[in-house]
């Protein structure tokens, strides 16, 4: 007789990728925005910590992003959302 599983599971991460259409000034990002870091010897792209939301953004010149660490999609849209509304101002 074959075993029954019992199977569960829940979202731990969820890893999205976006596009902003614009380039980013990463430098400029990374010493005016808070919890951003940029180490282009170490990363091309800067590491943006949405702490209130429990979300990392990887952003690069090009103006993709990696939005990493949701547990929903409404958790990354939020994310890419505030992360938009903090970028405005440094973008070319």
């Amino acid at each position: 007789m074959a075993k029954k599983f019992d199977v569960s599971f829940k979202v731990e991460n969820i890893v999205a990728s976006a596009n902003l259409n614009v380039e980013l000034d990463l430098f400029t990002i990374a010493t005016m925005v808070d919890n951003v870091e940029y180490e282009p010897e170490q990363f091309p792209g800067a590491i943006m910590r949405l702490k209130e939301l429990g979300t990392t953004l990887l952003l690069f010149k090009n103006g993709k992003m990696i939005c990493s660490g949701a547990k929903s999609e409404k958790q990354v849209s939020e994310s890419i959302k505030k992360a938009v509304e903090l970028l405005k101002k440094y973008v070319k």
